[in-house]
């Protein structure tokens, strides 16, 4: 267990500490005298206090009996307990600590549970009620899953299941099936803003660190009914269905077109995120094999892997462990499938999705203890250490070394570890992360700080370095008093009507504002170019790729106000992605963009737009001539769902017939492999192809 303990930053002899069960010493003697002095209750002999629960810590205390008094002072009841007693109390927490430091400690060796480092026994069970198919609230409400009870009812007497795997690691993806990086069925608002239009909704969410992504994005999912929002599920849980809700509404069936014969598009399959371990061991290599011959069989062209940046240089500047990705190529090599490697610079195991968790490297959050500012920073001074920031991409703060030479010596190393599968073809593209959830964007919305949908977020660009570039450029500019922040822009669950900044006709068209969004988009674009530039460098002869989100909420407004906080100057006269897709152009890099399906949402929200920015977004990548790559950021399954990304993916309308350069699947799991699933899925990878099916129809 020490071992294991390590990992997380702790130790043994931490156990009261970082178990977090934070249960206060019942038997302290101003704890007594502070019961007693609100105690006025009879006497009574021999209570059995059972589990106590408050609303802050919703702690278990255990069982104790006590002897209760009278006292003649105040005209009261008091009671006290005997010194023996208080000492057994103490004894039993010290007792049911350790062992749920033994649970703990199992659970994440074994079973790769997603446990947080100060869990306790209220996320044991929890976990362990999502492993057997339930969903479990926040709450504490506890119900089956839809997936689990249709699961019961197989059609036509055949078995639901295709593959049946046993390992922990499909285990855990099952208890959540739909879960993607960064997808959140929802949130509990005071504010029910439209909400008669807010039916089928896309509710994105933001960094890991906020509780997008690893993985994959910041996107969530969308609410079926349109009886206003709902509170999120705890990590990991499914989201097939809240209270019977629909997780997808489409308000149209599209109709079905032949693509036999149209441009041949890879399919990639996500792989989990946890399939390699916190030592860069391959978790369950049988398993994996198993299913990976089953997507062969389809004839899948390759699947897609994250080498997360904290599991590589974990514990040491450029000390480079890459064993388990090795045997993990090995395997994707000798089924004959590619791959495609995502440089993961970011921290996974905030987001609704995200079954393990993954920091940054331990050198370096230990720099960050000591100088908070090499993270994001909001205007309250809160840090987001999710990823570095790019202030310091130029700084010497990394034991001798700028972000981005540590950025490039992680990228060289993979490059020449990995040569074998280069030359051999087997890698076919390389994403570079840029930012939070590996996207290019700021951190603008961390639900970590209480950002909900459709919030404006908040400018991230308040570390020193930041704050040094916007003072400098102020100062060229002529208007040092423009060194600054604006201070009307509100907070993160803003609405723009209710700023100064971004409300139409606000500050954002001002002479400071556009000053001020300029630096902030440009500090954007320059980051992706620093490091791209090198990316080039590190993989020449290989595809590179960069991520951008789509930030689609207050589309429709003219400030874009949630685009303005992610980075991307957008207002309704301006065209914010233009330098994005240049500087990409100039770099050779693909474009790969995880909104592709948002046209499957309601349109009649009043400020959401998701099928208007997909349109500029992609058409601002095509006009360069860039590749687009595209992932599914909502849960996919059925027909309808895979014909809308057939659509986008091959789109009937572009008279230059354009089409993705690759499509990625998020993500592998036991769902996918159920029979009536996987029938769906393979007439979706022979349609991706042009092959023909049987039937066009419904």
């Amino acid at each position: 267990m020490a071992s294991e303990m390590q990992r997380f930053g702790t130790s043994e002899d931490d156990d009261d500490d970082e178990i977090g069960m934070d249960v206060k010493e019942e038997d302290d003697d101003d704890d007594d005298d502070d019961e007693e002095k609100n105690m006025a209750t009879p006497s009574m002999a021999g209570v059995d206090v059972g589990i106590v629960s408050t609303s802050s810590s919703n702690r278990f205390v255990p069982h104790h009996q006590f002897q209760e008094q009278t006292t003649p002072q105040g005209g009261g009841a008091r009671r006290c307990r005997p010194q023996e007693e208080k000492e057994r109390t103490k004894l039993r927490e010290r007792q049911r600590r350790a062992i749920t430091a033994k649970i703990l400690a199992g659970l994440r060796r074994h079973g790769n549970y997603n446990l947080r480092v100060r869990a306790d026994i209220n996320d044991v069970i929890a976990a362990l009620a999502r492993e057997a198919g339930w969903v479990v609230l926040p709450d504490g409400t506890t119900f089956p899953s839809r997936s689990q009870v249709q699961g019961t009812r197989p059609a036509g007497g055949t078995s639901p299941a295709l593959v049946t795997l046993s390992s922990p690691q499909t285990t855990a993806e099952h208890t959540s099936p739909t879960s993607l990086r960064g997808i959140s069925p929802g949130y509990q608002s005071t504010v029910n803003y439209n909400a008669s239009h807010m039916k089928g909704s896309f509710v994105p969410t933001s960094s890991p660190y906020d509780v997008s992504s690893s993985a994959r994005s910041q996107t969530s999912a969308m609410i079926g009914d349109g009886g206003g929002m709902q509170s999120d599920p705890p990590l990991g849980g499914s989201i097939d269905s809240v209270e019977n809700r629909q997780v997808i509404d489409i308000s149209g069936k599209v109709q079905e077109r032949d693509f036999a014969g149209t441009p041949h598009v890879p399919v990639y399959v996500m792989l989990p995120l946890g399939v390699i371990n916190m030592k860069c061991e391959l978790i369950d290599s049988d398993g994996l094999v198993k299913q990976l011959k089953v997507l062969k069989s389809i004839n899948i062209d390759g699947v897609m892997v994250d080498c997360w940046w904290g599991i590589v240089e974990a514990h040491a500047p450029q000390e480079y462990n890459w064993n388990g990705y090795r045997r993990l190529f090995q395997i994707v090599r000798q089924l004959k499938m590619k791959l495609q490697v995502v440089m993961s610079f970011h921290e996974c195991g905030g987001n609704v999705g995200d079954d393990v968790c993954i920091p940054l490297p331990h050198w370096v959050a230990e720099i960050g203890r000591g100088n908070p500012n090499i993270f994001f920073t909001d205007r309250a001074g809160r840090r987001n250490p999710e990823c570095l920031s790019w202030g310091v991409d130029k700084e010497r703060v990394l034991r001798g070394r700028t972000a981005i030479e540590v950025y490039f010596d992680y990228m060289r190393s993979f490059r020449v570890e990995f040569d074998e599968f280069f030359d051999d073809g087997i890698i076919s593209m390389v994403v570079v992360g840029l930012g939070p959830c590996g996207e290019l964007r700021y951190p603008s919305n961390p639900i970590k700080h209480g950002w909900r949908y459709p919030g404006v977020g908040e400018f991230q660009c308040y570390d020193q370095y930041m704050l040094k570039s916007l003072r400098k450029a102020a100062e060229i500019r002529g208007h040092s008093f423009w060194g600054r922040g604006p201070d009307n822009a509100g907070s993160y669950n803003s609405r723009p009507h209710e700023t100064g900044f971004f409300c139409d006709g606000g500050d954002y068209d001002g002479y400071h504002g556009r000053f001020f969004l300029n630096w902030y988009s440009q500090m954007l674009v320059e980051h992706g170019d620093r490091v791209l530039s090198l990316a080039k460098l590190a993989f020449e002869g290989t595809c590179i790729a960069a991520k951008i989100s789509g930030i689609h909420w207050w589309y429709k407004t003219a400030s874009h106000a949630a685009e303005l906080t992610a980075g991307f100057y957008n207002p309704c006269n301006r065209d914010g992605y233009a330098a994005i897709m240049a500087m990409l152009k100039r770099h050779g890099a693909a474009l790969n963009f995880t909104c592709s399906e948002m046209s499957m949402l309601d349109q009649h929200a009043d400020f959401s737009d998701p099928e208007g920015l997909a349109w500029q977004v992609l058409n601002a990548a095509w006009d360069v001539c860039i590749p687009v790559s595209s992932e599914n950021a909502l849960p996919c399954h059925g027909r309808d769902g895979y014909n809308y990304l057939l659509e986008k993916a091959k789109p009937m309308s572009d008279p230059d017939g354009r089409h993705f350069s690759a499509f990625t699947y998020l993500k592998l799991s036991p769902l996918i492999l159920e029979r009536h699933n996987f029938v769906e899925f393979e007439r979706f990878v022979k349609r991706m192809h042009g092959e023909a099916v049987l039937e066009y129809q419904t």
